[in-house]
């Protein structure tokens, strides 16, 4: 995060923003900067992505499923915009720390003695790291003596929206992004390498709230894409995992995608029209036929 906040300072809070009297490296002016550029940048991050996604992934027809919530989109932004800047404060304590030197995030490759094969080791130790931890932290959430005080709201919506991927009480969703931070205060990482995946752990996110049920062939059994995870929302106790079916499948909460079978809310929904298609060509039969029986009436 050092990176960011340094860009920042050369190219727009220290000539415009902060007196020149104060310090870059000083305590409260980097908490001050964190807050502001972790709101921006997260919140920018959230609509821009979520909003190309849904309008250019996100299969509209789903908008048509019953248990589709009125004016769902737009509970949506407004419990993910709150959220964000909720969690925007314990965060920062996160960051924080990072740039005060308390992590294992490192510059220069050259600085480790593996070099690059620990930079790809770290980026599947990340990725192993965090989601074993978010699933058993999710499937705590979804006990019943903290459910109804936390993750219920994300659970209110059961079609979700690519809108509905940062749409939690900020308790839960800060919560669930602990692993995120707490692993490159336990493991060497990179620190460009973790910018990089601090950003696809929120597409990634959003992408598993899309809609887009398709995931190619040799990977519908490892990975947790959205044709699982809206199983997870409708079906409540399955499909936990954020990247992978793995934990599911150790922790017995794994549930082949309904979406992959014929039977998702797209299935649904397509049944729907296609019962309401026969029924009001059914009508017009039956109307025609009693307009032909009142003229013959007449002649």
């Amino acid at each position: 995060m050092d990176y960011v906040l340094d860009a920042a300072d050369r190219n727009l809070l220290t000539p415009y923003v902060y007196p020149a009297s104060w310090p870059e490296g000083g305590a409260l002016r980097q908490v001050l900067s964190l807050l502001l550029l972790t709101n921006l940048g997260a919140e920018l991050l959230y609509l821009g992505f979520a909003s190309l996604s849904f309008y250019y992934v996100f299969d509209h027809r789903l908008m048509k499923h019953p248990l589709f919530l009125e004016n769902q989109a737009q509970r949506e932004i407004k419990l993910g915009v709150t959220s964000i800047f909720w969690m925007s404060f314990p965060t920062v304590a996160f960051f924080f720390a990072e740039i005060r030197g308390h992590s294992k995030l490192y510059d220069n490759i050259s600085d480790s003695s593996s070099g690059w094969p620990l930079v790809i080791l770290s980026i599947g130790g990340f990725l192993f790291f965090t989601d074993m931890v978010i699933y058993w932290l999710h499937r705590i959430l979804h006990h019943k003596s903290v459910y109804k005080y936390l993750h219920k709201q994300h659970h209110i919506f059961k079609v979700p929206t690519p809108f509905a991927s940062h749409a939690f009480h900020p308790v839960d969703g800060f919560l669930q992004s602990l692993p995120y931070h707490i692993y490159p205060f336990l493991f060497p990482l990179h620190k460009v390498v973790y910018l990089v995946l601090f950003v696809f752990v929120n597409v990634w996110t959003i992408s598993i709230h899309d809609g887009d049920f398709r995931i190619p062939w040799p990977l519908i059994e490892v990975i947790n894409g959205a044709a699982h995870h809206v199983d997870h929302h409708l079906y409540f106790y399955f499909n936990y995992g954020q990247y992978f079916t793995l934990w599911d499948r150790l922790g017995g909460s794994y549930r082949h995608s309904s979406a992959l079978l014929g039977k998702g809310p797209l299935d649904h929904v397509r049944k729907l029209s296609a019962a309401g298609n026969i029924a009001f060509n059914g009508f017009g039969h039956l109307f025609g036929a009693h307009i032909k029986y009142i003229m013959m009436l007449k002649t």
